[in-house]
């Protein structure tokens, strides 16, 4: 970026409680100019051995990318008579406060929208006489199509005049810049793409006020304010010289003229990649998202940050953005974007790189990609299903693992408060028969407002119970110190190996940041000492450890791109396994301040969307390693593998995180953030290549005020049961306010519903396993969207948060209204069985049809295919858990 001005809001207590939506590029449009007297009319040319490029100078000139296996469907085609390369040089604005952040374009100082093409060169890498024209060394070609011949595209792109919405000046500025564009394929079922955008040539025209000498300065003067800023290169070259090819003569230069033309060593940093689209088209993916399935009509930024606390449900929003920057959110803020769509036509696409994104669908004929760089790479997918798209998708990013058999086959009961109260709860549920996995020894978040002091609005913030607590002025906070606090647990190794005896695991919890020690008492080791002392964590501009505030205490985060972190982190993991610990939440992950110091020299905003994945990998990568090391009985055994969860992530996050879950929802029946929202997350997430997700039951975020109030009642906490008794994982959190919450421990009603659905949980388990099995070997998700089964049906291609799948084989149609004891069912289209309710027995054989289901508390409407040997074993199993 070329000029980056960041705004610190950490420390304002009272703010706009509407924040307005920021400022960013419009759409950009131009035209295409060719010259069709020189070209035929139609030109096909090869992409690889498996795609088609067709080139057509009809209505204007347009580019069309088809699979050989179905030449007549494009996935992806460009506008006739339009462009489809465009770049603007901008300046950026970002606003930052604890893990929420605003990006906005501030000064447009030009836009490139119109464009040329010159040449369409077909070749092949490894050409002798081509590589005296194409430095080709570092193109990534999968070996499989090395000898496959490569298209290049190049031309102008260029301004005619000053846009309205330019900053002003007395320079009339024009400008171009060469471009080059190259397909290649990467698999069978995949074409990359490379843009890269050249260095502009400016034409001055003076203002009739202006003298020649003025313009020319106020010229430098944007010249200086424009500075170069390092950005990451593309690995390949462009063209050196004209070459032989395919020539399309454009008047582009003569649009330019000859005069005055001034070359710069500015860069342009906006590219925008502009297509086709069609009106019905629907939008699905961008990862983990949690207001919306279909974002056709909207702009989806990509940014890793917190989801925000109502994000956009009142009067929750309101509240929390009126004492802490932003900390509300809004539709379109997560913990885990990807650059990457599928749509209701089967064409796919996404990006590479980690660079801010921006997928601009508001038009209804054509979507524009803007990513923040003088570059851009991708991949287009082609695909006949959903479910072949995600598999070549995750073919390319990377799946999860199978999980542990352990992890799947019972609740994990989240708890905090020390031995005795373990024990006290165990108790009460072996009591009640509930087939439990593990204890999970959880984080305690505080909320924005503390009302037991002095209702000083503060900012969400995690306690520790395992590594202890101590006392601040806000009240009862952790020590980010990841050891175990013997005074808080004593008797911590016979809790380990009396659960063990029971076949219950200990979970815990850890995140890339750590606290001063100085005041603690009882440590072992003082983590953030030790960091420092490695010179192992992010800096701020002064080469200083950057401290990111956190209420009442700052805290270091770890250099994850500097080497000896990913060594020094994973023995504290080894220490946490030594004390019996066989799962944690690996928490965090984006909150990286766009303004850190990293030891790889990289741009901190791009980094900031890697963090993540960086984070996720350490952890995988040590229970890789630990399996690999393990003897005897722990190498042997399954039940001793080892597991984590996170909820930050990005595009390639599949690939080494082994389980998500989504954060922090608030315990609310509302839409944008609460157990609607945890469907819509779900979902999406599992377009997106996150085959492996699940939410907290009941919810976490709890606000106790007088005049807002959102406590986990005992309906909502029964429904949430309901609801997760079918994800990949049934676990439990008492929430950011145990004692306002209703918990699965508060009365025999509570524990008889835990218990039910803990059994509903695990009479699912045999085809739970061999969901593990497929998501590992295809990316294909435990919980699915009715789309990636049921594509042609216009209903389901509607569908939010009203219905799942779990597989193919079992249909979910959850309550997720307060009150409501019946659901309205789509049964879709394409379906050749019928559908039994599990409950009645009743069966619905007409396809497409809709009915409504009776669902009072602890009859959520369920239904098996007919005949199908998943649904029989799956009612076998509940009768005889005496559920049925």
């Amino acid at each position: 970026m070329s000029t980056l001005k960041i705004t610190k809001k950490h420390h304002r207590h009272l703010n706009n409680p509407f924040p307005s939506t920021p400022t960013s590029l419009p759409f950009i449009q131009g035209n295409l100019f060719i010259n069709s007297q020189t070209l035929p009319p139609n030109q096909n040319s090869p992409l690889g051995k498996d795609f088609q490029l067709l080139w057509s100078t009809q209505n204007g000139g347009y580019l069309s990318i088809s699979h050989l296996s179905h030449p007549s469907k494009s996935l992806w085609s460009t506008i006739p008579g339009q462009a489809f390369i465009s770049a603007a040089m901008a300046e950026t604005e970002v606003e930052e406060s604890r893990g929420s952040f605003a990006i906005k374009d501030r000064d447009v100082h030009l836009v490139c929208d119109h464009q040329s093409i010159e040449n369409i060169i077909l070749i092949n890498q490894f050409d002798n006489f081509q590589l005296d024209y194409l430095d080709l060394d570092h193109l990534e070609t999968n070996s499989k199509f090395a000898d496959s011949p490569v298209l290049i595209i190049t031309g102008h792109i260029f301004s005619k005049r000053t846009k309205k919405w330019l900053q002003s000046s007395s320079i009339y500025r024009s400008a171009s810049a060469r471009y080059w564009i190259l397909f290649d394929q990467k698999e069978n079922n995949q074409i990359g793409f490379k843009v890269k955008i050249g260095q502009p040539k400016f034409q001055l025209h003076h203002h009739p006020k202006a003298s020649p000498s003025t313009s020319l300065g106020r010229y430098h003067r944007l010249r200086r304010k424009l500075r170069r800023h390092r950005k990451w290169k593309l690995g390949w070259c462009w063209l050196l010289t004209r070459t032989k090819g395919l020539s399309i003569n454009s008047s582009s230069e003569e649009e330019l003229g000859e005069s005055n033309v001034v070359e710069t060593a500015l860069e342009f940093n906006r590219v925008c990649l502009t297509y086709a689209s069609e009106r019905n088209e629907r939008f699905f993916g961008f990862g983990e998202q949690f207001s919306h399935m279909d974002f056709k009509g909207k702009r989806v930024p990509i940014f890793v940050q917190e989801q925000g606390i109502g994000r956009g449900d009142q009067p929750i929003t309101f509240a929390a953005n009126l004492v802490s920057y932003r900390a509300g959110g809004d539709w379109s803020t997560t913990y885990a974007p990807s650059p990457f769509y599928m749509t209701s036509k089967m064409r796919s696409l996404y990006l590479e790189g980690y660079n801010y994104s921006v997928f601009d669908l508001t038009q209804h004929d054509r979507v524009q990609l803007q990513i923040h760089g003088n570059a851009m790479q991708g991949r287009i997918l082609h695909g006949n299903s959903p479910l072949e798209i995600i598999e070549h998708f995750t073919e390319a990013i990377g799946r999860p693992p199978e999980l542990p058999e352990w992890v799947i086959s019972g609740a994990v009961v989240g708890m905090q408060g020390g031995t005795e109260t373990v024990r006290r709860v165990w108790d009460k549920l072996r009591t009640y028969k509930v087939p439990i996995s593990a204890f999970w020894l959880q984080v305690m978040h505080l909320p924005l407002f503390n009302t037991e002091t002095d209702r000083k609005p503060q900012l969400c913030f995690v306690l520790k119970d395992w590594v202890g607590q101590r006392e601040t002025f806000i009240g009862s906070q952790l020590w980010w110190n990841w050891e175990v606090d013997v005074t808080r647990y004593p008797g911590w190794q016979q809790l380990v190996k009396d659960l063990s005896k029971h076949y219950i695991k200990v979970m815990t919890y850890c995140n890339p940041c750590l606290a001063l020690m100085d005041e603690k008492p009882n440590k072992r080791r003082n983590l953030f000492e030790e960091a420092k002392e490695l010179d192992i964590l992010v800096k701020d501009d002064c080469g200083e450890p950057y401290m990111v505030p956190n209420t009442a205490f700052d805290v270091g985060m770890l250099d994850l791109t500097h080497p000896l972190t990913a060594n020094w982190f994973k023995q504290i993991l080894q220490e946490m396994v030594d004390d019996g610990v066989r799962g944690w939440m690996a928490d965090f992950g984006e909150g990286l301040p766009v303004d850190a110091v990293l030891y790889s020299g990289e741009d901190p905003i791009a980094a900031h969307n890697r963090y993540p994945e960086l984070w996720a990998q350490i952890n995988r990568e040590f229970v890789e390693e630990w399996k690999s090391h393990c003897t005897g009985k722990e190498r042997d055994d399954p039940q001793e593998d080892l597991v984590f969860f996170m909820r930050a992530g990005f595009r390639d996050s599949p690939k080494w995180g082994m389980l998500f879950w989504e954060g922090d929802q608030m315990v609310s029946w509302q839409a944008n953030d609460g157990i609607k929202s945890s469907v819509v997350a779900l979902l999406s997430s599992g377009l997106s290549g996150y085959a492996f997700n699940h939410s907290d039951i009941g919810g976490y975020c709890t606000m106790n005020l007088p005049f807002i109030r959102y406590c986990r009642t005992e309906e909502l906490l029964l429904r949430w049961m309901e609801l997760n008794a079918f994800t990949i994982v049934f676990r439990t959190h008492e929430g950011n306010k145990p004692w306002c919450n209703s918990q699965f421990y508060s009365n025999d009603k509570t524990l008889s519903h835990f218990a039910r659905f803990a059994k509903v949980y695990k009479a699912w388990k045999f085809y739970r396993v061999e969901l593990v099995k497929e998501a590992a070997r295809k990316g294909s998700p435990v919980c699915r969207h009715l789309f990636l089964h049921y594509p042609n049906d216009e209903r389901v291609q509607s569908l939010s948060y009203e219905q799942f799948l779990v597989g193919s084989e079992i249909l979910v149609v959850p309550v997720l209204h307060k009150g409501k004891k019946n659901v309205k069912v789509h049964f879709p289209v394409g379906e050749t069985c019928s559908w039994q309710h599990i409950w009645t027995g009743k069966t619905y054989q007409k396809q497409g049809c809709q009915a409504w289901v009776e669902a009072p508390l602890g009859y959520p409407a369920v239904f098996v295919k007919v005949g199908s040997i998943v649904g029989e074993t799956f009612l076998r199993n509940l009768k005889n858990f005496d559920i049925l």
